[in-house]
């Protein structure tokens, strides 16, 4: 039961050095997730998880998140086949944030088809900003087509 699971947040010493899982929600009840691929560390996303998802996750061994663009739960990978199975949770010093190191069934994460939502890299420096900024691309090919996998589904990406 979830209430069982994540205890009452009552001092600086239970949130920082007790064995007590007392996760702080913000104030749209939503706690930041990194996500890292468990064999290499690469960074694979961020994501959000309400205490529902966050109880999935450790209950199912499997990660869900709350969309924030769709407003429900998201089993991630249970439309595209890429689950992500969980090898290991962390929660950092004052439990408002989870990482979750998991293993890529499939390869991919991203539901744009690459390996990691973090497929571009922002160049940086003295003269970037003066020159404008160009994205480029760390990952060459897509494990998938979105197209493909996803069908007439709505992109969860809003403008």
């Amino acid at each position: 039961m979830i209430k069982d699971l994540f205890k009452k947040r009552k001092s600086i010493e239970q949130v920082e050095e007790s064995k007590e899982l007392a996760p702080k929600f913000n104030e749209d009840g939503l706690i930041p997730v990194v996500t890292t691929d468990f064999k290499s560390g690469e960074v694979l996303m961020q994501g959000y998880m309400n205490k529902e998802a966050f109880y999935k996750t450790i209950t199912l061994g499997e990660a869900v998140y709350y969309s924030r663009s769709r407003k429900s739960l998201w089993h991630k990978g249970k439309t595209s086949g890429y689950v992500q199975t969980i090898k290991e949770i962390r929660i950092d010093d004052d439990q408002d944030c989870v990482w979750l190191k998991v293993d890529l069934n499939g390869g991919a994460s991203c539901h744009v088809g690459y390996k990691s939502c973090f497929y571009r890299s922002i160049p940086f420096g003295k003269n970037s900003a003066d020159s404008g900024v160009v994205l480029e691309f760390k990952e060459k090919e897509k494990v998938f087509d979105p197209k493909k996998v996803y069908k007439d589904s709505p992109n969860p990406t809003k403008l």
